[in-house]
């Protein structure tokens, strides 16, 4: 049984479900505690990350919360108990330091706090309702938004937002998130897990070996030097130009239907 499966139960704290052939489903489900991060959910969400990364049929995930929220971080009760919320290779909850290859989209409603926010910033896109509320309040917890709110917050929001967010510790919504460029999408409240499988299907109809060449080059390529970048997005670009899917691709376009993409 694939990881996908076993993690398929409603009373799991980590349900991972496919809503189609090529879609993935995440969703936190702790909604008593707020969907906090404690040691089993980093490990679950590894694992069903790892499942999602191997399955050649999987081409886009989508993350979300049941409940009030998508997550409010840090399970505190269980800090205080000796929990870090960590995993050894893909860093808190499963997924900060090590993304899956593949695309993955947050679906925040309600509150993406502390971890919860750095959670979504792991994500390739974040759609969050316009009442959402997004933050980092680490510091008024006597803590560091070590887990990759700090490191993303100043390359993708001007540095006085990043600022304000980290120092005060006081969320913005979702709405004027949008406005600063933190999320990609804000939507009418109740509505952000449902644009999300709408933009996760349509990414998915794309060639996937060409969506992961192109995820790759945006997220490594902020780190290459202007010497280095032609070169490293040459490496990752040129396999995609001798696919059967590119050969597909123009086919498709001077046959006036659509692709099937096989993913080689």
């Amino acid at each position: 049984m694939s990881t996908i499966h076993s993690l398929s139960g409603p009373g799991q704290p980590v349900v991972c479900r496919t809503s189609t052939p090529h879609v993935l489903e995440i969703e936190l489900n702790r909604p008593a505690a707020r969907n906090a991060i404690n040691d089993e959910v980093a490990q679950l969400l590894a694992s069903c990350l790892e499942e999602f990364d191997r399955d050649p049929e999987l081409r886009v995930a989508v993350v979300s919360g049941r409940g009030s929220g998508f997550c409010a971080g840090l399970d505190l009760k269980a800090f205080l108990a000796g929990e870090t919320g960590m995993h050894t290779e893909r860093g808190f909850a499963g997924l900060t330091s090590k993304p899956p290859l593949k695309p993955v989209i947050a679906a925040v409603e309600g509150f993406a706090l502390a971890g919860g926010l750095e959670i979504a910033l792991a994500c390739d896109l974040i759609v969050a309702a316009s009442d959402a509320k997004l933050g980092i309040p680490e510091v008024q917890r006597g803590l560091v938004a070590d887990g990759g709110a700090l490191l993303h917050l100043s390359r993708r929001v001007p540095y006085q937002l990043a600022m304000k967010l980290a120092l005060t510790g006081e969320p913005i919504s979702g709405e004027d998130a949008l406005r600063a460029g933190l999320v990609g999408y804000s939507v009418p409240p109740g509505s952000a897990v449902d644009r999300a499988r709408d933009i996760a299907e349509r990414i998915a109809r794309n060639a996937p070996l060409a969506v992961q060449a192109t995820k790759q080059i945006l997220v490594e390529g902020r780190d290459w030097s202007l010497q280095e970048s032609w070169r490293m997005q040459d490496q990752i670009a040129r396999p995609v130009w001798s696919s059967r899917d590119a050969e597909e691709g123009a086919r498709a376009f001077a046959e006036r239907r659509l692709p099937d993409y096989s993913g080689t």
